[in-house]
């Protein structure tokens, strides 16, 4: 399975950015996105301010955050919400594709 920041031409070709939101500390987020390349947007979540408010589960018996997809429209308005029961749950990026190219064509 292609990975998001595989397609993330994609993605920014339908007008959508991406936002990926981590449970790490600042400095090691940091790390990571640069060691990885990564070119989207990544947010640090130590104290799960964001997952709180998006009611990301935290599981400890499966290693901390189960996955949690969601897109917003430009309104703000959460259009596409996936909980993720493990990290192998996660929706497949022509899903998502096929999600934005919906929601462009019902705003036109």
């Amino acid at each position: 399975m292609a990975r998001i920041r595989d397609q993330y031409e994609d993605f920014t070709a339908r007008g959508a950015e991406i936002l990926a939101v981590g449970p790490n500390d600042m400095d090691s987020f940091k790390k990571y996105w640069e060691k990885e390349n990564i070119p989207f947007i990544g947010l640090p979540d130590f104290d799960h301010v964001v997952a709180r408010a998006y009611r990301q589960e935290v599981n400890l018996f499966k290693l901390g955050r189960m996955p949690l997809n969601c897109i917003v429209d430009t309104e703000g308005r959460i259009r596409y919400v996936h909980y993720g029961s493990s990290m192998s749950d996660i929706p497949d990026n022509e899903t998502l594709l096929n999600v934005i190219d919906q929601i462009n064509g019902s705003s036109t």
